[in-house]
């Protein structure tokens, strides 16, 4: 039986001998009927049972109640139909902010049988273009504040783009009613797009029983959300970090969700402020500046903080602390996985560890030759439980990334004798010099205490004497103390308070790290 009427996307599955193995999906929460589509539980149940008149999506702005983004979803699911000529499997192309119509958008395509690529707002017209050609995307949905880049976009398999304007004027014709697409469990509903620094960008595809699986897993087991909560962030909804936070995971509970188009420091902590936000997503970098600032604001609501996008560096984690007696969740995901699968709870943290393996997930830590390697000890982290990488029309980097049925995530981490997962270093950020094996994320984590530092990043400079040398780019509080003398004195002072090989025989002062729109340091762009 075929899942759409367009079969691309199924048909460029990997082989079912090259996908991960799923475990814990005899577990209750796990089980789902044959046909499902996740936005009858997401948002049409909450109608169904009661609740429309509650607040779904708050914005500086105002409110949506989950009645407003359920009939503004349903009028755009028939504009796909009526008058764009979706067909189900179709996939559709949302260029956004993170605003309310974004999520309506996102709604609306699984209603009516197509599947989303959100995309980030700051890609260019060349990105747009490979992502297009790489899914074969029929149609685009995008905020018109952003129609130059998407004006540039020329790709055969584009038939149509319709900006929100014109969606606004279609609707008002529109029936508030929809019968959603009946959309197989095992249908895909999303493509994600890795990031990746080189070559073509992978495709990773997730089914409508995942998307209702990472609810039941991380919020569940960090954050036990009601519909009292009311969640924000500043992940892009195009980053399945911010998809999850910022929309699923409060929809699934019934909790509201406070978007911000242009989420910085200031912005959280004025939502936090004045909206009495219980909940909030966003990046180390950014919860390093928050800190500096907190006193500020009133954050009294506030009851549950969640990292990721990198790992938490322990200094960050404790000033926070220190400053509001709040702990910061820190946890590990990947868009191949969808959302997290390493975190912890207020009740079983440490800090510094990244977590356990989270309700769905079995995680262990194995060498280059796959054998599980003793406790405390590096070795590569693999992972498999509830979801999984299934990458689209790329078999080789699906062999690289799925072994055995265990999921490689490219992170170096140790165990510790209880079980807590710590993160080490991104495989590519271990720098080899003089036959010792050095953690960018260890320099950086002694850098950041130094009094002077405000943010670092740490790379591998190629040499002929020791291999590698320890290379930091660092962003001083006080840019005019950037001087020679200032390269030695953290030199000198480094080495007093760490081991000395790891040390950074090479330091540069800059006025900004390179980072992407979720606060992720890029040190690919620092490296030669």
């Amino acid at each position: 039986m075929r899942h759409y009427e367009d079969n691309f996307a199924h048909d460029n599955l990997p082989d079912t001998d090259l996908q991960p193995d799923y475990i814990f999906t005899d577990l209750p929460q796990f089980r789902h009927p044959e046909m499902l589509n996740c936005v009858n539980k997401l948002l049409d149940s909450h109608i169904k049972e009661g609740r429309g008149n509650n607040p779904c999506i708050r914005t500086f702005e105002g409110t949506w109640t989950y009645s407003d983004l359920y009939e503004k979803a349903n009028q755009i699911a028939h504009i796909l139909i009526d008058d764009l000529g979706l067909q189900s499997g179709n996939r559709v192309l949302i260029r956004s902010a993170n605003n309310p119509m974004m999520v309506a958008c996102w709604f609306a395509v699984l209603k009516a049988g197509g599947i989303v690529v959100a995309t980030m707002p700051l890609l260019r017209s060349k990105e747009l273009t490979t992502i297009i050609d790489c899914a074969e995307i029929s149609h685009v949905l995008c905020d018109k504040v952003l129609h130059n880049e998407m004006n540039l976009v020329k790709s055969d398999y584009l038939k149509r783009t319709s900006f929100y304007d014109e969606l606004e004027n279609l609707m008002q014709s529109k029936p508030k009613t929809f019968s959603n697409y009946h959309s197989k469990s095992d249908s895909i509903a999303l493509i994600g797009f890795t990031s990746g620094t080189t070559g073509l960008p992978k495709m990773t595809s997730h089914y409508h029983k995942d998307i209702l699986n990472i609810c039941e897993a991380f919020p569940t087991y960090s954050l036990q959300p009601t519909q009292k909560d009311i969640f924000t962030g500043s992940p892009p909804l195009g980053f399945t970090f911010g998809l999850g936070g910022l929309v699923l995971f409060p929809m699934y509970f019934g909790a509201s969700t406070f978007l911000i188009e242009k989420p910085t420091p200031e912005m959280l902590l004025q939502a936090i402020q004045e909206h009495k936000i219980t909940i909030c997503f966003t990046a180390p970098t950014a919860w390093r500046v928050i800190t500096s600032k907190v006193k500020e604001y009133d954050i009294s609501s506030l009851r549950k903080c969640v990292s990721a996008g990198e790992t938490l560096p322990l200094k960050v984690w404790q000033d926070w602390y220190n400053a509001t007696g709040l702990k910061i969740i820190d946890g590990i995901g990947a868009t191949e996985m969808l959302h997290i699968f390493i975190s912890s709870n207020t009740e079983n943290m440490k800090p510094g560890a990244t977590g356990v393996a989270i309700t769905g997930y079995e995680a262990k830590i194995i060498d280059t030759d796959g054998n599980e390697v003793a406790r405390n000890e590096p070795g590569r982290l693999v992972v498999r439980g509830i979801t999984g990488c299934k990458y689209l029309n790329r078999v080789e980097k699906q062999k690289e990334y799925v072994v055995n049925g265990w999921n490689f995530t490219g992170d170096i981490f140790r165990q510790d004798q209880e079980g807590y997962f710590w993160f080490v270093a991104r495989g590519d950020d271990m720098i080899i010099s003089s036959g010792y094996n050095i953690a960018a994320i260890e320099v950086e984590s002694v850098l950041l205490t130094h009094e002077d530092v405000l943010e670092c990043a740490v790379v591998g400079l190629p040499d002929e004497e020791r291999g590698m040398l320890v290379c930091a780019h660092i962003v001083l509080k006080e840019k005019d103390k950037a001087t020679d003398n200032m390269k030695n004195h953290i030199q000198h002072w480094f080495k007093e308070v760490a081991a000395p090989y790891k040390y950074p025989r090479v330091i540069y002062f800059t006025d900004a790290l390179p980072k992407t729109e979720t606060g992720k340091i890029q040190r690919f762009k620092l490296k030669p």
